[in-house]
């Protein structure tokens, strides 16, 4: 390929309607004689029409099944796709470390790999958006809300960048005269640049030959968003190259600053960099802009020798010329000293570069960054130069157009490892690495299950995620009150009961929750001294614990219970502990041995059976149940009547009217309830069971119920329950011992605004960084930071108040007319 004009090149791209219809399927199919034959004629047909192929400009010679590319007879490559982290929002002392890896990363690669980075913006159909956002009617009653909710969804998505999808590519490459040679030393570098990103903490996977042909095709078929349709079985017994499956239907090189490809129009510009100090913002502003665009940075590295030897010949040089100004200085009567300024200039950065190399652990890289951009018109082009142009300028640098170039130009945009123009810049490994690869993280899962938790506060892009994709799907809600906590986990509510089958509990302290669980078609159950509805704490079944012995687990929440009733500032004495296990013992006793509803204990039966025990301590505990069992707060000693919940998909407990004396004990039952709700629905429903809880902080101010509680929430996650802990009083919550072991098994939080004591304590629990933390100071409602396993992404949710479900999620009273 040269750099002068060229007459277009056009070629048909193997994507007939007749070829697309063989193709179906997957890619390891086998094909039959009759389809191999038809697609085989089809083929030549369109190739016939056009000797002079597009194949012919795609630069490389065979590309392999296991994803090794033969680019040129000497030089193979092979291709990772790495994942983004936070390194923006990260803070200086994270940065460094992640600069110093990263730099420690650049220095692996020694003058025989060829490196290129390749970063790709590309716009994507949006249908294809939409189809993973939506939510297929399903008759169910709620088919109106859902439709509203998907319309919301839809608005976020327009909001968002979401339509651009960017990827992040290594390329590395070495020269080798067998085949198999370089197969084996590329699987040596592959494994060892994978460890270099684990360092790094970056998520890495290779591309087989599928896959990079599938790159390929989608810069190639940037007009059409043509599906890739590709076969091996064709290649290796019909002579078809695997080019004719990407080319497309022409390229066009016949302007010096432009080219076409099909019906796109674009350009390749390189960055020369001219700056003294350069911005690790730099590569991030780039791939900040919202166009269709490729960045593509060729690295070479000289030998360690040979640059030392390089900037030593240059220090000669400088010398040489030096001393020739000094002679001439003298000749002409003027002070020796007096010599241009510039000699001087680069004889003092020649010595410190060779200082760097010597001493500082810095290599000489040669680099070429290029930059192509590609619109519909010559309009839209110009103006996406202009944007990439402005960056360049921003800092310092000037993105200039290679004329006459542009076919070697787009060659070298290829993730294909090859660098055909020659414009490189010397640069050191810290000055290489100042183009930190990493942004920020996004999170947008396409799961059948990802629920909508807001836009990205820093690319405005929609996050979708699925809880049950984490290792521990548990999680918190934590802000000041006015922040958005309800609203919040009331949206996450409505997002699962239209889109999965799992079964929803709320304990709901404050009747926030009532209208919304109507409203969504579920039951609301009153827990009260005057109420009818019962639950007895002492349910049981079969399956209430992971061993073969179900009173393990109900003996802790027992004795959880009577602490909340009778325990000191010290819990339980150990005696008053061994009465009451020995009474759980006996009162299940009929129902171990025949296990009927009728045959499961109530309070007042383990009242009875602490009365029968001769230690004074089993009294005591006793007289303290008393008031729960015969006195005026006995609503907790009667046998559950309620029936049918576990055909109800969303429950909510409604515990206001308690009291304060009975607040603590009736969430703790809850929490219990919960927990034999689980089992059924693991056993006999086979679904997720999702459990709210507000006030959560409650159940941490005492030990035991405390210890009970991190039990349980350890337990769910194994047992497909998620439950949720929702609080605005973060201080207390963090203050009890056992809160570690809550965040330790909590890949989920979802912060919004926090106070300053509380920032302190979630930053230290979780690791943030001050940056991080900023957008949980005195921040609006609904915006905040979410949590979610190994990412930390701020978001902002604005729910749009014009709709049904606004006004029945929300709890301000000018918005209820205080209801």
């Amino acid at each position: 390929m040269s750099n002068v004009q060229k007459k277009p090149k056009k070629a048909q791209a193997a994507s007939t309607k007749t070829g697309l219809k063989i193709l179906s399927g997957s890619p390891n199919r086998k094909l039959s004689q009759q389809e191999k034959k038809r697609f085989v004629t089809a083929m030549k047909k369109r190739k016939a029409a056009n000797p002079q192929t597009a194949q012919d400009t795609i630069p490389y010679l065979r590309m392999y099944r296991d994803g090794v590319c033969r680019v040129t007879e000497r030089l193979y490559t092979k291709m990772l796709e790495f994942q983004d982290i936070t390194y923006q929002l990260a803070n200086n002392e994270d940065k460094t470390v992640i600069f110093e890896n990263y730099c420690d990363f650049l220095n692996y690669f020694d003058s025989s790999i060829t490196v290129q980075f390749t970063f790709i913006n590309q716009s994507v159909n949006m249908k294809d958006y939409e189809k993973t956002i939506d939510i297929p009617p399903q008759g169910d009653g709620l088919d109106d809300i859902r439709n509203e909710y998907v319309g919301m969804l839809k608005d976020q998505l327009a909001k968002g960048n979401n339509g651009l999808q960017k990827h992040k590519y290594i390329t590395f490459g070495i020269e080798a005269d067998d085949p198999i040679i370089a197969r084996q030393r590329l699987e040596r570098i592959e494994m060892d640049v994978k460890n270099n990103f684990k360092v790094l903490g970056v998520r890495v996977s290779p591309l087989n030959g599928y896959d990079r042909l599938k790159v390929l095709h989608d810069i190639f078929h940037a007009d059409s968003k043509e599906p890739f349709i590709f076969n091996w079985d064709l290649t290796y017994q019909t002579g078809l190259s695997t080019k004719d499956f990407i080319a497309p239907t022409s390229f066009s090189f016949r302007e010096d600053r432009t080219f076409t490809i099909g019906r796109k129009i674009g350009a390749v510009s390189y960055l020369q960099i001219l700056a003294p100090e350069l911005s690790d913002r730099m590569l991030a502003d780039y791939l900040d802009i919202d166009t269709d665009l490729i960045v593509n940075m060729h690295i070479r590295s000289i030998d360690q020798n040979a640059a030392v030897k390089l900037v030593k010949r240059k220090i000669t040089d400088l010398d040489k010329m030096k001393i020739e100004e000094q002679k001439k200085a003298v000749r002409s009567g003027y002070d020796m000293d007096i010599i241009p300024s510039d000699l001087s200039t680069y004889g003092d950065e020649a010595k410190n570069l060779l200082k760097d190399l010597q001493s500082r652990n810095e290599r000489m890289f040669l680099v070429t960054v290029l930059v192509m951009n590609t619109a519909d018109d010559k309009k839209k082009l110009d103006n996406a130069i202009f944007a990439a142009a402005g960056v360049a300028q921003k800092y310092n640098c000037t993105l200039k157009p290679l004329d006459f170039q542009q076919e070697n130009a787009l060659a070298s945009s290829l993730p294909l490892g090859r660098n055909l123009i020659p414009i490189q810049r010397g640069l050191t490994t810290s000055s290489t690495a100042i183009f930190v690869p990493f942004t920020t993280q996004e999170l947008f899962s396409r799961s059948k299950q990802a629920l909508y938790y807001g836009l990205n506060a820093l690319s405005n892009n929609m996050i979708m995620a699925d809880r049950k994709e984490l290792k521990t799907p548990n999680g918190l809600i934590l802000g000041t009150p006015g922040a958005g906590k309800s609203f919040s986990a009331k949206r996450e509510i409505v997002n699962v009961v239209l889109l999965t089958n799992d079964q929803i509990l709320v304990c709901d302290p404050e009747s926030e929750y009532g209208p919304l669980t109507l409203k969504l078609g579920g039951q609301v159950i009153e827990l009260s001294p005057n109420s009818k509805q019962f639950i007895n704490p002492l349910d049981i079944n079969l399956n209430y614990s992971e061993d073969d012995n179900p009173l393990t687990l109900k003996s802790d929440f027992v004795l959880s219970f009577c602490e909340l009733i009778c325990g000191g500032r010290n819990g339980l004495e150990p005696i008053e502990r061994t009465v009451i296990d020995r009474c759980v013992s006996l009162i299940y006793r009929d129902y171990i041995a025949n296990p009927k509803p009728e045959n499961v204990p109530v309070l007042g039966d383990l009242y009875r059976a602490l009365r029968d025990q001769p230690e004074p301590e089993a009294q005591r505990v006793a007289t303290a149940l008393e008031m729960y069992v015969t006195g005026t707060l006995n609503v907790f000693n009667n046998r559950t009547n309620i029936t049918g919940l576990s055909d109800k998909r969303m429950i909510t407990f409604d515990i206001r009217r308690l009291g304060k004396a009975l607040k603590k004990l009736g969430m703790l039952i809850l929490e219990d309830q919960a927990w034999n709700m689980v089992t059924v629905n693991r056993f006999e429903g086979h679904r997720a069971t999702r459990f709210y809880i507000d006030e959560f902080h409650l159940l941490f101010k005492d030990p035991q119920t405390a210890a009970y509680s991190v039990e349980i929430w350890q337990r769910f996650r194994k047992w497909n329950g998620i439950p949720t802990g929702i609080t605005q009083n973060v201080k207390t919550l963090l203050l009890s011992p056992e809160i570690e072991n809550i965040f330790d098994n909590s890949d989920f939080v979802y912060m919004l605004n926090q106070a300053p004591g509380d920032r302190s304590r979630i930053s230290k629990a979780l690791g943030l960084s001050p940056q991080q933390l900023s957008y949980i100071t005195n921040s609006n409602e609904g915006e905040g930071l979410l949590y979610f396993g190994d990412t930390v992404i701020p978001f902002a949710d604005h729910f749009p108040k014009d709709t049904l479900l606004y006004t029945t999620m929300t709890t301000k009273p000018s918005e209820t007319n205080g209801v």
